[in-house]
Parts: C-alpha cells; structure tokens; sequence
C-alpha cells in the first residue's frame, strides 16, 4: 500500500472529492522519507529554478517511498501544486526541483533528456 488512508479521510473520498491540503497532508504522514526529500529540495530551489537532491536511500524502505511519491501521477501531481515546483527523477534517488519558469530552460530539457539520464547512470545504481 502506497498510502496510509484514514478512515475518515477514505469517507470523505468516497462522498466526493478530497482538498489538496487533505491529500498533501496524508502523504506526508504515509511516506515521511520521501517528503523529507522532496520538501527539502523543492524549499532549496536557487535563483537558477533548479536544485537537486542526489543521495541514495538509507534502505529500500526509504527508496520505495520515494519511488511511490514520484511514480505517481496524483501524488506527484498534489506535491508540485503543494510547493509550486515541476519535479524530475531520474533512477532511484535523484529527484530535481525547477521553478516554474524554469521548465522550458537548457537545464531542464538536459535533466529529462536520455543523455541526461545516460549520464546519470553508474554500476552502483545498477539494481536501484
């Protein structure tokens, strides 16, 4: 299970549609590393729009919540409403945060790009 739904966070969803802030809320509770993550470079966006967070997982734990967060379309969606940023991932650890504005720029067409990913690849990430 991807998230930890209470139950009166599940009723309010079966009546209907739930607020940002309610969803946003249960993600940080359900998956705190990737929160840690995300929160932490999303809040460290430079002048440039862009920051990154490369440090892999202390455990698998923490590397499926991540992957979890971001494989998401309604998750990932709620987190960059949430810290009005675009994210970026590339294999299963490196998560980029852009500006808004910064989303047409070289940087960001170089982080999502396949060379970008290429180059982002080492021995160690292999199995991640």
């Amino acid at each position: 299970m991807s998230l930890d739904v209470s139950p009166d966070l599940l009723a309010a969803a079966e009546r209907g549609p739930v607020s940002d802030a309610e969803f946003i809320d249960c993600v940080r509770t359900s998956l705190p590393y990737a929160w840690e993550v995300i929160s932490g470079v999303a809040t460290s966006v430079d002048a440039s729009g862009f920051a990154d967070h490369e440090i892999p997982p202390p455990s698998e734990a923490e590397r499926g919540q991540l992957l979890r967060a971001l494989a998401s379309d309604a998750i990932r969606g709620g987190l960059e409403r949430h810290f009005g940023v675009k994210l970026a991932f590339q294999n299963c650890h490196r998560v980029g945060a852009f500006a808004p504005g910064a989303v047409d720029g070289d940087r960001y067409r170089a982080f999502i790009s396949p060379r970008g990913q290429l180059l982002n690849q080492s021995p160690e990430l292999r199995d991640c």
